[in-house]
């Protein structure tokens, strides 16, 4: 018996070690694989973060933009060497643009956290400009091209003839937004509280237009929005003002005649900044359109009268700015047609009338049956001031609109316009024009029969697009920009060397200004 007990214990744990080791060679069993999922709580679009509560959407679009009648991309041609409007002038401009934007939202006790980042790859024909030879020939080369904010390089080709590029790895970053929100707050860069929700587009594709504050690649700013229901909200923003929102603070001291011709109405003195722009908003937003009334206040800050401290300084001046929006959808005239509209009023802020886009300082150079040629030029800064004199603001106002109206499915058109003023104080006046219109630093050449640094800018255009298939649409935008200047005469002066004009006569006249865009452009 007890042979036969040891006998069956020995068996059994034979058994068991070889049981053991072919476990061992066993696979170990797999974690379920874990697919993405469907976010439905915030739209189209939005999937989980494989194991994560935080859902993601990704979108962009790829633009191809051929621009004609134009020395950069959208602007017209209003000043410098495209102001020149002669034979150093790019007829065209292209540009290619890959756009990328990241939306993560995640539900949280105390609301949704929000992210958003949006960005551009872009490369764009280069503008051409004139650099001065030792031998007192002109010698032209290329610069770099201004990315569509105007504020970064793109493309290369120093020592090419016009900034073309040859280099595939050429071009721009552009970071348009980046912002997180959360309990109501916005921090980061998105499109100012200020702007009307189609920023600088009421129906075109045009980024110029004037009549109304227009920030389509963001401001950095710290935002609380309170939602009241039913489609209202209000909200309160401190706005970066050093990116988009300085048209200059000029010291009319040190302007000259042939200066003035070119746009440029004084030595330009901002300070560093000391405050951001304070922003307010009320919008109501239902079925039937959307009304907004906004406010915003400016500080214009100066240097020094001079390169010194101890040659002082004038005190800072507020500015302010305010707008309405109105925006009618479903109009009678057919489905989905929409007018958009909005006006402003300025006071010492005038970014939020000729916003960065449309720019402020105007040189263009046309024909005259009278003279050598025809120039049209104007300037619309913040403030000016003289050596010891304190701050004047500049007042403006303007308005721009568009009718959009849907053909069918496939095609729409929109007819947009703007117009905008500028209007400047005694100080200004004086400096330039004397104190009764016949002197100062222009008033007083031979030959001018009227003078005014008052202008205003109109706009109108048409643009249509096709979209044949969904996400994919073709569009031509031609635009028409006049500047109504309040100089008149003939005078003989030289221009600046950059636009090849010659020491002649030239004829103080209004000016204008046509360009074309044609667009293709796929969404996804």
């Amino acid at each position: 018996m007890k042979l036969t007990k040891t006998l069956f214990l020995g068996s059994a744990a034979g058994l068991m070690a070889v049981s053991g080791a072919f476990a061992a060679d066993l696979p170990v069993k797999a974690k379920a694989v874990e697919y993405v999922k469907v976010c439905s709580l915030y739209g189209a679009g939005f999937y989980y973060i494989p194991g994560t509560d935080t859902c993601i959407k990704l979108g962009g679009y790829l633009r191809a933009d051929a621009v004609l009648g134009s020395n950069s991309d959208f602007n017209p041609n209003q000043s410098g060497t495209a102001g020149a409007r002669n034979r150093l002038m790019n007829y065209y401009t292209f540009r290619a643009r890959e756009d990328l934007n990241i939306d993560t939202r995640t539900a949280t006790e105390y609301g949704v956290v929000r992210t958003f980042f949006d960005g551009v790859f872009t490369w764009t024909t280069g503008n051409y400009t004139p650099t001065g030879s030792a031998t007192g020939a002109t010698q032209y080369s290329g610069t770099l091209g201004l990315n569509a904010a105007g504020t970064g390089l793109v493309g290369s080709g120093s020592g090419n003839v016009n900034g073309t590029d040859g280099n595939t790895s050429a071009g721009a970053l552009g970071v348009y937004y980046a912002f997180i929100q959360f309990a109501g707050f916005t921090m980061g860069k998105a499109v100012s509280q200020f702007d009307a929700p189609w920023t600088n587009y009421p129906g075109n594709i045009t980024d110029n237009l004037v009549g109304g504050s227009g920030t389509v690649t963001g401001v950095t700013q710290f935002t609380y929005t309170a939602d009241f229901g039913q489609g209202v909200t209000a909200s309160f923003s401190a706005e970066d003002a050093t990116a988009y929102y300085q048209a200059g603070n000029l010291n009319m001291t040190g302007a000259t005649a042939s200066g003035i011709l070119g746009g440029s109405y004084g030595t330009n003195a901002i300070g560093g900044s000391r405050s951001p722009n304070l922003v307010g908003q009320v919008r109501v937003d239902q079925a039937w359109g959307l009304f907004q009334a906004s406010v915003a206040a400016h500080d214009n800050h100066v240097g020094y009268y001079g390169a010194t401290e101890t040659t002082g300084h004038p005190d800072d001046k507020w500015g302010w700015a305010v707008q309405l929006a109105l925006s009618i959808k479903n109009i009678p005239t057919g489905a989905g047609d929409t007018i958009n509209i909005q006006g402003v009023y300025t006071d010492g802020a005038t970014r939020y009338n000729f916003q960065n886009l449309s720019g402020s300082s105007y040189a263009l150079f046309g024909s005259s049956s009278t003279a050598y040629g025809s120039v049209g030029f104007a300037n619309a800064p913040d403030t000016v001031f003289v050596t010891g004199s304190s701050q004047e603001t500049v007042k403006t106002w303007g308005f721009r609109g568009a009718y959009t109206h849907n053909w069918d499915p496939y095609w729409n058109s929109a007819l947009y316009g703007a117009y905008a003023q500028a209007q400047f104080g005694t100080l200004a006046k004086t400096s330039i024009c004397g104190a009764g219109g016949a002197g100062g630093t222009f008033g007083s050449l031979a030959g001018v029969t009227s003078c005014n640094p008052d202008f205003a800018i109109g706009q109108l255009g048409i643009v249509t697009r096709w979209t044949p298939v969904k996400n994919l649409t073709f569009s031509a935008d031609l635009s028409w920009t006049h500047l109504d200047q309040k100089y008149s005469g003939v005078v003989a002066i030289a221009p600046s060397s950059t636009t090849a004009k010659p020491a002649a006569t030239y004829e103080l006249k209004d000016q204008d200004s046509i360009a074309m865009i044609l667009r293709a452009q796929r969404n996804w």
